[in-house]
């Protein structure tokens, strides 16, 4: 969405088409941000043999004859893909053997270690960028991708955290002073940081600490106390990240790329908890941020309720640890990634029209 946000700035005129499938959260926030969604099969590509695995052709075939239709419908002069479950099907069907005049691909890679879609893409596309150096995909006869970091939403890395502090923590009910720690695991939250931090409820209102705690739909906490002085403010989701990051003195957060780019660039200081499976990506996402001095790196199984009311109540109540963390964090991103993005998209889209006159 900060792609297509920034292509539009460049220019109003363009048409954007997004993919997406019909159980992911993008069926509500894509239509919510103006443009236009098409729904294919998704394509989960299993890590391990299963039954699973003998499905997946069948998936793939319906997927890109789907994606196919959209292509020519949309009469789309490039494809920008960030993997996923979309991005295989719509890579395949872009530049597949059966057209005749294949659609030109952006492959850009947020994480640090690339996935299955994207190693593919790359294959087949004519521009490949990444977050960072070393995530294992680059154009063909190319050793590395382009840098250009991970695109973030202007209302973000516009964002002035001091000026719009009393707003944002007016906005959740916070107090106007004192420390406040903001906790989210994605989308669907994170249980075992909702159990750590929820945990510690007590300990962090002795220190006087608030919290601003988005546990996810689907799971709840039980903080088992209720301080005026020090509110623990839990809700499902948050639709306003940009009021929650400035509200916040540190934030304790997975670290999946785009939430790394975005709380970084920010200038939030971290405590990063990297999902305890996969391929270790999260922790490569966090590391350069980590070794700027914007974030702390903690695993899952060292985070709990014991940690929070020791390690965490420590550091959010250091001023001086927070601010060289806060300029730590500001440093190591990409504030004009989108921009970045969007420029070399329009590029290839007007290359290949050129091409077709």
């Amino acid at each position: 969405m900060a792609v297509a946000d920034a292509l539009r700035e460049l220019d109003p005129n363009v048409r954007i088409t997004a993919l997406g499938t019909a159980r992911g959260l993008e069926t509500k926030l894509v239509p919510a941000r103006g443009y236009q969604l098409e729904l294919i099969p998704p394509v989960p590509l299993p890590r391990k043999p299963t039954l699973d695995l003998l499905r997946l052709p069948a998936r793939v075939v319906a997927s890109v004859r789907r994606t196919r239709a959209v292509l020519k419908d949309s009469e789309a002069d490039v494809l920008i893909g960030f993997g996923g479950y979309v991005a295989l099907p719509a890579y395949l069907a872009a530049r597949g053997v059966l057209r005749r005049r294949g659609t030109p691909i952006v492959v850009h890679e947020a994480n640090a270690s690339a996935g299955i879609a994207n190693k593919v893409g790359a294959r087949l596309a004519t521009r490949v960028l990444a977050a960072v150096p070393g995530s294992g995909v680059s154009a063909k006869g190319q050793s590395e991708a382009e840098i250009v970091g991970i695109p973030v939403r202007p209302t973000i890395t516009g964002l002035d955290r001091a000026a719009t502090r009393s707003l944002a923590r007016d906005h959740f009910g916070l107090p106007a002073d004192g420390p406040v720690l903001l906790v989210f695991g994605g989308s669907q939250g994170a249980r075992s940081l909702n159990d750590a931090v929820s945990g510690a409820a007590e300990a962090l209102a002795a220190a006087g600490v608030s919290v601003l705690h988005a546990h996810g739909p689907k799971n709840t906490v039980d903080i088992g106390r209720g301080d005026e002085h020090t509110p623990y403010v839990a809700v499902p989701y948050l639709d306003r990240m940009d009021l929650a990051y400035a509200a916040a003195d540190l934030a304790v957060c997975r670290s999946g790329a785009m939430t790394v780019a975005e709380v970084s660039a920010t200038g939030l200081p971290a405590v990063y908890v990297p999902l305890p499976h996969g391929n270790g990506e999260q922790e490569l996402n966090a590391r350069p941020v980590v070794d700027a001095g914007g974030g702390r790196l903690v695993s899952d199984s060292q985070l709990n309720a014991r940690y929070v009311g020791a390690e965490i109540v420590e550091l959010i109540t250091n001023p001086e640890a927070l601010a060289a963390m806060s300029a730590g964090a500001a440093g190591a991103g990409h504030r004009d990634a989108a921009t970045a993005v969007a420029t070399i998209v329009l590029d290839v889209a007007s290359a290949h029209r050129n091409e077709a006159t």
